[in-house]
C-alpha cells in the first residue's frame, strides 16, 4: 500500500456491525492485592508481528515476567476475547445468574460484537488469537511475610473448538477463563468500555485509550510524561520513535477526534520534558445514575471511580466500612448509592491519606 492509499484511509475502522457496551477486565490490577498494587505492567504486545521476547518487569522486591508460547505474545488485538467473555460474564452477574469459568459462544457473535470480518479470514485470525492467548504465561512471586512464592498461570487456560461448519468456520467456542482473570470478574474490577475501541485501528491507540480509560476516568485531565507512557505501554521503541508515533495519533485526533471518550495532545513540560496529556470528552457515563433499590449493588465502574478518589485502599473494605457507617447512622439512604460511595472514599482519603 503507497503512502497515498495510507492517507486516503479512514483514521478508525468502518463500523461493521452493531455492537453493545463492552466490559474489559484491568488484567494487572487483578493481582494479588496488596502484593503488586499499582503494577501496572503491558502484558498484551503492541507488535503485530509475532512477538517472542521474554518480558520482566520489577517493583518494590516484587517482579512479574509474561512468556510467549511457541506463536508470540498475545497482542492487544486478542483482547478482544476476554472483553467478549469478561463482558458475558458480568451481563450474567448483572441478572443474578450464576456464572462459570467456562465461557460458551458462537464464533460470529464475537466476531460481529468486536467489529471483527465474519469471513473465513476472520475466523483465521481469531484461531490464532486463541491460540496466542492460551500460550502466553505469566509468572509473579506473590511475598507473605518471610516466604516468596511463585505462581504461574496464562491468560487463558484452555479453548475448544466445539464445533466446525465444512468450509472451516468454527460454530461454538468454548473458554476457560484463568484464575486470575476469574476472580477479577467476580470481583467486578471491569470497566466498561466505548464500542469505538474496537474500531481504533492501531495497538498503541488501543493502549492509550485503556491508560487514559484508567487514569482519567471521568476527571476532566491527566498527564503523563512521554518516557513514563511510554514504559506503560509497553513499547520497546527508543524514544524518540515513540514520540513520533503519539504525535501521530494526536495529529490524527486534532484532524479527526478519533480516540473515544478521551482527546490526546502532545505539550511541552518543565525542563523540556514532553507531556501526553489526556481531556475528557464528558462522553464517559455519570455515576449520577438514580437508584432504585436504595443501597443494592454497585456499579463496576463505580469501584474504579474508588480507587482513583482513594488510591491503595482496598475498596471492597471501604465499601463494608461505608455500608456499615449507612446501618447505624439515622441520615436517610442515598438516592445516588454509587456517587455517594466514591464522596466517601474522597472523603476517606482526604482524612486518612494512602495506607
Amino acid at each position: 500500500m503507497n503512502d497515498e492509499s495510507l492517507a486516503n484511509r479512514t483514521t478508525l475502522l468502518p463500523d461493521r456491525h452493531p455492537a453493545k457496551d463492552f466490559f474489559i477486565c484491568d488484567i494487572v490490577d487483578a493481582a494479588p492485592k496488596g502484593d503488586m498494587a499499582g503494577l501496572e505492567h503491558p502484558v498484551f504486545s503492541l507488535s503485530t508481528k509475532p512477538d517472542k521476547r521474554l518480558r520482566r518487569y520489577e517493583h518494590n522486591g516484587n517482579w512479574i515476567e509474561i512468556r510467549p508460547g511457541s506463536d508470540g505474545l498475545a497482542t492487544v488485538f486478542d483482547r478482544d476475547i476476554l472483553v467478549f467473555c469478561i463482558s458475558q460474564l458480568i451481563a450474567g452477574m448483572n441478572e443474578g445468574r450464576e456464572v462459570a469459568q467456562s465461557v460458551r459462544f458462537q464464533g460470529v457473535e464475537l466476531l460481529t460484537a468486536t467489529n471483527r470480518m465474519t469471513t473465513g479470514r476472520g475466523y483465521d485470525l481469531l484461531k490464532g488469537a486463541l491460540e496466542r492467548l492460551a500460550g502466553t504465561r505469566i509468572s509473579t512471586n506473590i511475598m507473605t511475610g518471610d516466604k516468596e512464592i511463585t505462581k504461574g498461570f496464562g491468560l487463558i487456560e484452555s479453548f475448544e473448538i466445539v464445533r466446525e461448519t465444512r468450509d472451516g468456520r468454527m460454530q461454538e467456542i468454548e473458554v476457560k477463563l484463568s484464575d486470575w482473570v476469574f476472580e477479577a470478574v467476580k470481583a467486578k474490577e471491569v470497566l466498561t468500555l466505548h464500542r469505538d475501541y474496537f474500531r481504533l485501528r492501531k495497538p498503541i491507540e488501543r493502549r492509550l485509550y485503556e491508560l487514559a480509560r484508567k487514569h482519567c476516568g471521568r476527571k476532566q485531565e491527566w498527564r503523563i510524561g512521554l518516557e513514563l507512557l511510554k514504559k506503560k505501554c509497553g513499547s520497546t521503541s527508543k524514544l524518540w520513535e515513540f514520540k513520533r508515533l503519539i504525535r501521530k495519533v494526536v495529529e490524527d485526533d486534532e484532524r479527526s477526534d478519533h480516540m473515544p471518550d478521551y482527546s490526546v495532545r502532545l505539550e511541552e513540560g518543565a525542563n523540556g520534558h514532553d507531556l501526553v496529556v489526556f481531556r475528557s470528552r464528558g462522553t464517559v457515563p455519570s455515576l449520577n445514575k438514580p437508584s432504585n433499590d436504595a443501597v443494592g449493588p454497585l456499579q463496576p465502574d463505580t469501584y474504579h471511580a474508588a480507587r482513583l478518589e482513594a488510591p491503595g485502599w482496598d475498596v471492597y473494605e471501604l465499601e463494608r466500612t461505608w455500608r456499615d457507617w449507612m446501618a447505624m447512622s439515622d441520615a436517610p439512604l442515598p438516592k445516588r448509592p454509587d456517587a455517594a460511595f466514591v464522596g466517601f472514599c474522597r472523603k476517606w482519603q482526604a482524612r486518612k491519606g494512602s495506607p
